[in-house]
């Protein structure tokens, strides 16, 4: 009987034993995209990497219409379960007209997506986009106190000063057209107006922050020590102004990366893919390692701001948009437009069947060339469509009733993340 009691507390023992060590390894393994305030690993960055999009304006809702540039929201929330994307880039930002941000119903109407997203799968990172541009529309918004506390500066009564935020020698001013310029990141009330957007883009449940061009906005700043400065502030305000005390970083980096005493300023580089035409295939064009400024083999390591070392940074390029060249369906081999067209809009005139087959080609060829970059899979895109056809969208869901605007890319996304 007494051997009978030993065997049962011996089993309770071991029971317990095995059970804390589950515990404990859960604890150490929280999960693929788990990050905190402390940082995120490199194997769950990679994993949001690997499915990430650029899903332009997915969160931007018409205050007066109650729709969006981008319409049929509904599909674009399928389409996020569908692909099992993590990564949703480009989801809201400003290009003028910033006095949408204190139209209550803008902001509101926003952080209803992200609920119902976060709802389905809690793990998804929105990013925001801080761009390269302010306009005289920021003088009607007022400076919230919180803003200027988290800049470090004296709080004060008053709004906006969209000419403080400019170079003082009239660098990139009127850059745009008259009346927008690129804000100079030396200037206190760009880093201001930067903080103030991070803010109000944390308070809808974002969690990243694409910066742009930052060679343009540091213009006066060729040693990025004011970036660095402000960047060191905007992490800081992260701490406490997101979902998980942590906020990612990206930005376009035609030199490689944002490194500072050894220090990358950033969590990850982007790019544009730099599209290479072929010149005696009408429209096809192919990727191509040293074309132009092409980021493949480029993107500088050094220690993260998670504190994990590497030689080279991860990074994601994708399908940009800047418009036509004046010979539209040319080739210009030496030129950032294929066959004279911006990248998305290029891939946007190619037939169904073409699309879908460079798309697995670029996908795998990234992956073959250089194993720290991933293709950010394009979904939503504003294409320029020249010879006169005025602008459209590229939109890559299933076409159907809910999406009429779809051109079927969204299985051949789906297909290539599920046999990666």
């Amino acid at each position: 009987m007494m051997q009978l009691k030993f065997y049962a507390f011996s089993m309770r023992v071991s029971l317990a034993i095995w059970l804390s060590i589950l515990s404990a390894a859960c604890s150490a393994n929280p999960g693929p995209y788990h990050f905190d305030a402390s940082g995120i690993s490199r194997p769950v960055l990679e994993n949001y990497l690997k499915r990430s999009v650029t899903m332009t304006e997915f969160l931007a809702v018409d205050p007066y219409t109650n729709d969006g540039p981008y319409p049929y929201k509904e599909d674009d929330v399928r389409l996020i379960k569908n692909t099992g994307a993590k990564f949703i880039g480009r989801a809201i930002y400003r290009w003028g007209r910033e006095e949408v941000l204190i139209i209550p119903e803008y902001l509101k109407q926003a952080r209803k997506l992200v609920e119902a997203v976060h709802a389905y799968d809690k793990d998804i990172i929105f990013q925001a986009a801080l761009f390269e541009i302010v306009t005289r529309s920021v003088e009607k918004i007022p400076v919230p106190d919180w803003a200027f506390e988290a800049l470090e500066v004296p709080v004060e009564n008053r709004h906006f000063s969209y000419d403080q935020m400019l170079n003082p020698d009239g660098k990139f001013v009127n850059h745009w057209r008259e009346g927008s310029s690129v804000p100079d990141i030396t200037r206190q009330e760009a880093q201001l107006w930067f903080i103030f957007l991070a803010g109000t883009y944390f308070d809808i449940g974002c969690e990243a922050l694409h910066l742009g061009q930052t060679a343009l906005m540091g213009m006066a700043d060729p040693d990025l020590l004011q970036w660095q400065s402000f960047v060191d502030k905007l992490r800081s305000f992260a701490k406490t102004a997101t979902r998980r005390g942590w906020v990612l970083l990206d930005a376009h980096v035609p030199h490689g990366g944002m490194i500072v005493d050894g220090v990358s300023l950033l969590d990850f580089n982007t790019f544009p893919l730099r599209i290479k035409e072929i010149p005696d295939k009408p429209r096809q064009a192919l990727l191509e390692v040293g074309y132009l400024d092409a980021l493949y083999n480029k993107s500088k390591g050094g220690i993260t701001p998670s504190g994990w070392r590497c030689q080279s940074l991860p990074y994601l390029v994708e399908f940009d948009n800047f418009g036509c060249s004046r010979t539209p369906g040319e080739a210009t081999v030496d030129s950032h437009f294929i066959w004279g067209y911006d990248e998305i809009t290029w891939f946007y005139l190619q037939s169904e069947a073409y699309r879908q087959a460079w798309l697995r080609y670029a996908y795998n060829w990234v992956r073959e060339n250089d194993p720290n970059g991933f293709l950010q899979m394009p979904v939503s895109r504003l294409v320029s469509l020249c010879e006169g056809k005025g602008r459209g969208k590229y939109r890559a869901n299933n076409k159907s009733a809910g999406n009429p605007d779809g051109l079927n890319v969204e299985e051949t996304i789906k297909e290539l993340w599920n046999n990666q």
